[in-house]
């Protein structure tokens, strides 16, 4: 599993729907917009690292973790993070896990980050979306697990 997690004053999601634009999830001022790839092979370990990564690691302000601040994280699946662009011009993504495998375990992924405590909103798995933020810092790391 891979995550860029930045460091936000302030995102949402929206998603694209029959009615329209619908925003799914939010971060309210300071907090972590974790957009998460998922390759074959992860499982229940890879998960258990990266929601440890994202909820304890010291990169808010004044070196506070989500769970020291009690801040928000917003988490969107980006599928893309396993793209390969080494070749050619247009990027292979048969590193990418199968949504079938994917989705339950970002799914996984949000439940063990709420099981922490932490208030965690995310966009729609497969949908097409528009996020918007504002990078604190910028301060912007690539997580692997």
């Amino acid at each position: 599993m891979r995550a860029v997690l930045q460091r936000v004053d302030g995102a949402s999601v929206e998603v694209e729907g029959p009615e329209g634009r619908e925003m799914t999830g939010a971060v309210a001022g300071e907090g972590l917009l974790a957009l998460v790839g998922v390759t074959h092979g992860d499982g229940p370990e890879q998960v258990a690292v990266l929601a440890r990564k994202i909820c304890e690691l010291r990169i808010l302000d004044g070196e506070r973790s989500v769970l020291d601040a009690g801040a928000q994280v917003l988490v969107v699946s980006q599928f893309t993070l396993y793209g390969d662009a080494r070749k050619g011009r247009r990027p292979s993504w048969s590193k990418a896990a199968p949504g079938e495998v994917a989705e339950p375990l970002v799914d996984d992924l949000v439940a063990e980050i709420r099981a922490r405590g932490i208030e965690v909103s995310t966009g729609r798995f497969g949908a097409h979306m528009r996020v918007s933020l504002t990078n604190d810092g910028p301060f912007t790391v690539l997580l692997e697990a």
